[in-house]
């Protein structure tokens, strides 16, 4: 690879499990694709997360004799989180794009998602069948249904604006990145998770984050072969998604999970607390002689209306009681999201002023050297 080439560098992340049967053809056309855009430099990395099938041994031989073409190797299945800080950490471009393997995406997104990270200054772009233009073709309904309601979860708990609408595919995998910006951020998710931390993060240093409409096609994938092998972990990992969709959630907004709760309980215990002192009120009225001392008659009042209705203290009570705990658990855990965004921002600043040489090294198109 020629360092003094003018051009941008840009880094192709192809992350690949099992991916023997259609590897070859796929990194291809990847090929033929990046090509047609020479205006850039390229450098293909594939990190193969500890495949049975042959997966490394197809990259390995692709790779022979390239120097624009690393494979990463390893040993065990470690998942996407592990697959992707592999590929960031080993990527030297200014632009750093993340491909599925198999092409669900069109290798032509590739060009898209670079345009539109120069002309909109941004640190992310996400490619998302679900913005206005893009679609999904072949994928099956339940599993369409549940990642758009996921990533509507997502993006709410994402925005400032619960009602916001700016963001509409928050766990996509497919993105362009600010090469220096990525390999600054400090990740820890092991699996698909990391992409909903990517965008937590990147949001709390501000980062600008835009979409492009996409094609997510799935005709490939829903071969009867293809369909007949992974039928058996499909639930679990549906199910793992929808766990992780949450999660992600709750680090994006944990105080809503305790607020929400808190303040809808407080408005189911007023009823019964509304009839506990109407009845309370009604006693103490009707009690005489009117010479007793306000507690006494009081006390007896309070004691006629919990023999009239004690679920209504009982239940009253309690829910009253654990909305304070949930409102007060809410400030909490507001308190502490904000202490981990000013904590993550300061270090992340340390972190780039003392990684200053790296951006030097790397050579940016002229909108991107303005960021």
């Amino acid at each position: 690879m020629n360092v003094h080439d003018p051009r941008p560098l840009v880094s192709i992340v192809c992350p690949a499990y099992n991916e023997a049967a259609s590897l070859q053809k796929n990194l291809k056309r990847l090929d033929e694709y990046l090509e047609t855009l020479p205006q850039y430099r390229f450098e293909i990395l594939i990190v193969d997360d500890g495949s049975r099938d042959g997966t490394g041994e197809i990259a390995e031989a692709y790779a022979a004799g390239r120097e624009d073409v690393r494979v990463f190797r390893h040993p065990l299945n470690f998942r996407l989180g592990q697959v992707l800080r592999t590929a960031f950490h080993g990527s030297h471009g200014a632009i750093v794009v993340v491909i599925d393997a198999d092409l669900s995406y069109a290798p032509e997104h590739i060009g898209r998602l670079i345009e539109k990270m120069i002309s909109s200054r941004a640190k992310i772009v996400i490619a998302s069948p679900y913005a206005k233009g893009g679609r999904t073709v072949a994928v099956p309904f339940f599993r369409r249904t549940l990642s758009r309601a996921a990533n509507w979860f997502l993006c709410r708990m994402a925005t400032r604006d619960f009602f916001s609408d700016k963001l509409t595919n928050i766990t996509g995998m497919v993105r362009a990145y600010d090469g220096t910006f990525i390999r600054s951020l400090s990740l820890w998710a092991m699996d698909v998770d990391i992409n909903p931390e990517i965008i937590n993060k990147a949001k709390i240093l501000r980062a600008r984050i835009v979409e492009i409409p996409a094609v997510l096609d799935w005709t490939e994938q829903a071969g009867r072969a293809k369909k007949r092998v992974r039928r058996r972990v499909s639930n679990v990992r549906l199910m793992r998604s929808v766990i992780q969709s949450v999660v992600s959630g709750f680090l994006f907004r944990p105080f809503l999970f305790y607020i929400v709760p808190g303040f809808i309980l407080l408005i189911l215990s007023l009823y019964p607390l509304y009839w506990t002192a109407r009845h309370t009120i009604h006693f103490y009225r009707a009690l005489a002689p009117q010479e007793l001392p306000f507690a006494f008659r009081l006390s007896d009042a309070v004691g006629q209306a919990f023999q009239m209705a004690p679920h209504s203290f009982i239940v009253g009570g309690i829910a009253l009681m654990v909305a304070i705990q949930l409102i007060s658990l809410g400030l909490l855990a507001l308190q502490k999201k904000r202490y981990f965004a000013e904590l993550f921002y300061l270090a992340s600043i340390t972190y780039r002023d003392c990684t200053k040489g790296d951006s030097d090294r790397i050579q940016l198109p002229t909108p991107l050297r303005k960021l």
